[in-house]
């Protein structure tokens, strides 16, 4: 079922009533569920749709997930956590993850922003220029 205007426009107001200076309040999103389940909306499953995939998408805006080939010491990570920090104006955190198919650097994905310094990345980068 598609979402009709007014059940976007209820979503995107029940987001914004999560947020606490910016980022997202798990007390203010337990209070917007309370609401939706004491006063059920026509379209109570696609606006639940909605607000799920816009809270999601916030919360991975706080996440760097730090893909490498080889080892990462605990300093690299808190160094990117610093970096992310600073360039977003908000808190990010920052997890490791090895990922075998990468030959040597690093891939930063925070949200949708991909940050590549890859040798596959670079590889790429030069075949699509020839």
């Amino acid at each position: 079922m598609r979402a009709d205007k007014k059940t976007k426009a209820l979503a995107k107001q029940l987001f914004k009533l999560s947020l606490v200076n910016g980022a997202v309040s798990p007390e203010q999103v337990t209070g917007v569920l309370g609401y939706i389940e004491k006063n059920v909306p026509r379209h109570a499953l696609a606006l639940l749709q909605l607000y799920h995939r816009a809270i999601a998408t916030e919360l991975a805006k706080s996440n760097a997930v730090v893909e490498h080939a080889g080892p990462i010491s605990d300093t690299t990570l808190k160094s990117i956590e610093a970096a992310m920090t600073r360039k977003y104006s908000r808190p990010v955190a920052a997890t490791a993850r090895p990922n075998p198919k990468l030959l040597a650097g690093l891939r930063i994905r925070i949200g949708s922003d991909v940050y590549e310094s890859t040798i596959a990345g670079q590889l790429a980068a030069l075949s699509a220029s020839v």
